[in-house]
């Protein structure tokens, strides 16, 4: 915001600028204009030789203007010589008012000269700067304007006007503007952004890290504009009203899972007195899928407050680990390339997390293969299955609780449809990611590819 107003006030200021140069420059041939017009149809000209080059009588009060011999001239030829640089712009509009007064010429001559360079006016000009120098003044800047017109007899009639240089002085006035706007609004400004950005920044952190741990210890302390300490005030509210959802979340759970697994245990036991060998089988499988249900169900409610730290692991020997339990049960699974990657996590959940794929793998596809890379600042880790494939339509959907594309609830077909989510949010715990996405091989679905992706970066 502050570069784009500073980039703002610099073109504003460029443009001001150059409309005051050309106001300034206007007003200035204006005025040459008038004076050159004045001078040519209003002053007697001087006929004879040129002067002796001193001035007669003492100089005028104002420097810039020059005695009256000096003014008008009449030359057989034409006044200008090397070194002259032409001023088109005066002459067009010298010869605009002349011809406004009747008066037709054969040509309008406007020239500017150094007047040191003159010799009409030059020991003259010489003379008053030495005398101001005396006076501890600098010596003056000046240009000489020579305007002249051709006369019907071939003779120039030429009038000579002398004014200050002061482009120099104009352009550092503007310079100076504009570092005085520079420091006074752009300070101004950076002041104001600073009390409004630090606090903002202050809630950015806290809110990241609020998204990280959920955690209420450390509140922010109001600080800044009103608008923003009110909106730092509702955060902490909201935070400690979180937190206190989450909290009392975390108890009901504790108490479905001690009130709901106590007489489970108990039922188990009561099976043992049915005598029907089969019946008994059945109940306890059934009481076992309630058990795998309650445990799925909260893992994932608490798999947002994990209450262990992250600590650094080698991720490619977890895989490794995992990967030997379901060999020494005699699943088909294939550990190919991996990486040795290091980095900050949890390893119980991850654990969960890869268990959940793999499984999922080898209900649905058979077969797992498994792969550990290191992509762009990721740990990269793949699990390859060569089942149906899930619909495209339905991939996304699949993440959510308790979705299954078999819809009979039959444990042996499907689970309790908790896996990818717990999944998925173990991922984002760790600040990564689960995508899933078909395998296709000559234009058909050969398996399903689910891809955790793990930040190297804590």
């Amino acid at each position: 915001m502050l570069l784009a107003i500073a980039l703002a006030l610099l073109v504003a200021q460029g443009l001001s600028a150059a409309l005051i140069w050309r106001e300034q420059n206007e007003r200035r041939v204006q005025l040459t204009v008038n004076e050159a017009a004045f001078r040519l149809i209003g002053q007697p000209p001087r006929e004879n030789h040129p002067p002796d080059g001193r001035p007669h009588g003492p100089p005028p009060d104002d420097i810039w203007r020059l005695p009256r011999p000096l003014r008008v001239r009449v030359d057989v030829n034409s006044p200008e010589q090397p070194g002259d640089r032409q001023r088109s712009d005066v002459a067009s509009a010298l010869h605009d008012v002349l011809e406004t007064q009747g008066l037709v010429h054969r040509q309008v001559l406007v020239v500017e000269r150094d007047p040191q360079a003159d010799a009409i006016v030059g020991a003259w000009f010489g003379d008053v700067s030495k005398r101001l120098e005396s006076f501890g003044d600098h010596r003056p800047q000046a240009r000489l304007i020579i305007a002249s017109i051709q006369r019907p007899d071939g003779t120039w009639l030429t009038a000579r006007i002398l004014s200050p240089a002061n482009e120099r002085q104009v352009i550092l006035s503007l310079l100076m503007q504009t570092v005085l706007l520079y420091f006074v609004l752009v300070g101004a400004v950076a002041l104001i952004l600073r009390r409004i950005a630090r606090p903002l920044k202050a809630l950015t952190g806290r809110v990241e890290a609020f998204a990280r741990e959920r955690n209420a210890d450390g509140q922010l302390e109001p600080e800044g504009p009103d608008d923003i300490r009110r909106l730092i005030v509702a955060h902490n509210a909201m935070e400690a009203r979180i937190v206190g959802l989450l909290d009392e979340k975390d108890v009901m759970l504790g108490a479905i899972g001690h009130d709901l697994k106590t007489p489970l245990a108990a039922l188990r036991v009561r099976i043992e007195a049915v005598e029907d060998e089969n019946e008994r089988a059945r109940m306890a499988a059934t009481i076992e899928d309630i058990n795998r249900s309650l445990d799925d169900i909260l893992s994932l409610a608490r798999v947002g407050r994990p209450s262990d730290p992250l600590e650094t692991t080698e991720l490619s020997a977890l895989v490794t680990d995992v990967m030997g339990e379901y060999e020494d049960m005699g699943e088909d699974v294939t550990l190919e390339d991996t990486v040795r990657i290091v980095l900050p996590l949890r390893a119980t959940w991850l654990r969960r997390a890869m268990r959940n794929l793999v499984s999922n793998a080898l209900r649905y596809g058979q077969r797992a293969r498994v792969s550990l890379e290191r992509e762009d600042g990721e740990a990269v880790l793949r699990i390859e299955d060569d089942g149906p494939g899930i619909p495209e339509g339905d991939i996304l959907r699949m993440m959510e609780p308790f979705t299954r594309l078999e819809a009979s609830r039959n444990t042996a077909t499907g689970g309790t449809g908790l896996g990818l989510t717990l999944a998925r949010a173990i991922a984002d715990q760790h600040g990564g990611s689960l995508v899933l996405a078909n395998r296709w091989q000559a234009g058909q679905v050969v398996g399903l590819i689910a891809t955790l992706r793990l930040p190297l970066a804590a």
